[in-house]
């Protein structure tokens, strides 16, 4: 059977699509970027000129992710940790690092008919910067293809709580506290309107998931790759695929596909885009 090779691959590229399925494509796949400090330390360069060079490849994998039509990006941008364990002309530097990003990759997003959108608790962030996430966010809002999600002061701790918080904010009429339940609580994640996470990429090495996305990587697949972020390419991307194509996926049971009300319960491919219109675009409350 002759495999269709999605228009705007290269050719290491093509050449590694060729090999998958595409039927067993990730719903949603996201990525910590790490390394960036270690690439500019060993050129010899300040730490920004790692993080400047990590843009080129927030855009390739972007624009590769797109081509494969996979439904989900997230990306894992500045932690709530960044902002006490950074100094203060990094954070800065990465506040307007950010904000040129946004206002430059507008156009890239609308060609890949890409959707931004932000999980964190965005509104803590320098009024500034929050104001041009929400320019870049209404300026995509229309797109219907792969939504990309940026996490900016994210913590998958902090998320929990304000999930638990705005769980518990729904009493009923008779005063009653509700009962906790994973249903009722997954409905408050910052994630809520994306499908259930399959692959989790890690760059530069590092064997951890340094607070992220801790419910959602539940039943996920997890790839460490050593490429420090900024030479992290579309390549990698896709052997990261190819590698979660080889495992078998067993949901803590012995059996290679999850059971049917597992699956019930995932978001369906095509209709994520339209489920995300629905929302303010999962942002932090």
């Amino acid at each position: 059977m002759r495999v269709t090779i999605p228009a705007g691959l290269d050719r290491k590229e093509a050449e590694i699509y060729a090999k998958l399925d595409p039927a067993r494509f990730p719903h949603h796949i996201a990525i910590i970027m790490d390394g960036n400090g270690r690439w500019a330390k060993r050129r010899h360069l300040p730490r920004i000129a790692g993080h400047r060079a990590g843009v080129d490849a927030v855009r390739s994998t972007m624009e590769t992710a797109a081509r494969l039509n996979i439904p989900a990006l997230t990306l894992y941008a500045f932690s709530e940790e960044n902002w006490k364990k950074r100094p203060r002309g990094e954070v800065g530097f990465l506040m307007a690092l950010l904000q040129r990003y946004l206002k430059k990759e507008v156009p890239l997003l609308n060609q890949n008919n890409i959707r931004l959108q932000y999980i964190g608790r965005e509104h803590e962030l320098p009024p500034e910067v929050h104001e041009r996430m929400r320019w870049a966010r209404e300026a995509t809002a229309g797109n219907t293809g792969m939504v990309l999600t940026l996490a900016l002061n994210y913590s998958a701790r902090t998320e929990l709580v304000d999930a638990v918080n705005c769980f518990l904010a729904e009493t009923p009429p008779d005063g009653a506290l509700p009962r906790i339940t994973e249903e009722g609580l997954a409905r408050h994640l910052y994630t809520r309107n994306l499908p259930d996470l399959d692959l989790v990429i890690r760059t530069s090495g590092e064997m951890r998931l340094s607070n992220f996305l801790l419910w959602q990587v539940a039943y996920s697949e997890i790839y460490v790759t050593s490429t420090l972020w900024p030479e992290f390419r579309g390549t990698h991307l896709l052997e990261a695929i190819s590698e979660f194509q080889k495992r078998e996926r067993r949901y803590g049971g012995l059996i290679e596909h999850p059971p049917a009300d597992l699956v019930a319960t995932k978001n369906p491919v095509q209709p994520i885009a339209a489920m995300v219109a629905q929302s303010s675009g999962a942002s932090a409350k």
